[in-house]
């Protein structure tokens, strides 16, 4: 019997209204093709914050076709297993998606890995918009810990892709510095100040290790300074990156940058920055 998974989020995380999804999205679509774009990273939280850069990732990383879109989500600490959602299909408000069971199979038993059995925004609130700019494509839901064996392990997705013969593009899942006092992390105390320095210390340090494409520098901003709060699916998307890039290794790009307060107009007490990120092997 066909097994489904349903979304779990509350409404306002996204639309569930498939002509208002449609709105929000189409106007992306005419972003300009960016070339050889085989990983992605992309914020969670909800569409009122971060839908824009989101969409914006997962619009450059649909200038090809995929068989499959690997969504890698986080929120798991080190020492956790990598978990796979084991349905047949993930219902978005604009269809299912199919779930790519034998990349999925082949990669959770070379990673032991674990079934999904949890609500997570990480993945889930970037469904829809990889069903509007890959509606053909099989998914492959995945959540990596913070660890750098989840930079091998987007190596070993990369290999099995090419394995099975599989067009596979990749959009890690991780939202930058929760700041505030809702977040427990407020070292440079509240205002105006503590925005700028998020902005310009911490999370532009994390931006800057992505860049260099170091594995360790992401992994100690992300968890030392507290930069970015899913590090493994960064790390997941990079390390599909380097392996498809073969010899060359992969640019990156930093898209879309803003944070919470940026919207609000006021930094107040508490806000989350967010960024889109590209990784490519040809670009134009």
């Amino acid at each position: 019997m066909k097994k489904t998974r349903k979304p779990c989020l509350p409404a306002p995380w996204y639309p569930r209204d498939p002509v208002e999804l449609m709105n929000f999205l189409d106007p992306f679509a005419r972003i300009e093709p960016a070339g050889d774009i085989p990983a992605a990273v992309a914020p969670h939280a909800g569409w009122r914050y971060s839908g824009v850069p989101a969409a914006k990732a997962a619009a450059a990383l649909a200038a090809e076709p995929a068989d499959t879109v690997a969504v890698i989500g986080g929120h798991l600490p080190g020492g956790a297993k990598p978990l796979f959602a084991m349905e047949d299909s993930c219902l978005t408000p604009l269809g299912e998606m199919e779930i790519d069971a034998e990349l999925r199979d082949l990669v959770k038993d070379s990673l032991d890995g674990q079934e999904d059995v949890w609500a997570d925004n990480t993945v889930e609130v970037l469904l829809p918009i990889v069903k509007r700019f890959f509606p053909a494509a099989k998914l492959l839901w995945a959540r990596f810990p913070a660890e750098l064996s989840s930079f091998e392990a987007g190596k070993t997705l990369a290999k099995a892709a090419l394995s099975l013969g599989r067009r596979v593009k990749v959009l890690g899942s991780t939202d930058l510095t929760h700041y505030g006092s809702a977040y427990g992390f407020s070292p440079r105390g509240s205002g105006p100040g503590a925005l700028e320095w998020v902005k310009t210390v911490n999370d532009r340090r994390f931006i800057e290790a992505v860049i260099d494409g170091n594995p360790r520098d992401i992994l100690d901003r992300a968890e030392r300074e507290r930069a970015a709060c899913s590090a493994g699916a960064v790390l997941g998307a990079l390390g599909f990156a380097e392996e498809t890039a073969g010899k060359n290794r992969p640019a990156g790009r930093l898209l879309d940058y803003r944070t919470s307060a940026d919207l609000t107009g006021d930094p107040g007490d508490s806000f989350v920055g967010y960024m889109a990120f590209l990784f490519w092997n040809d670009f134009r």
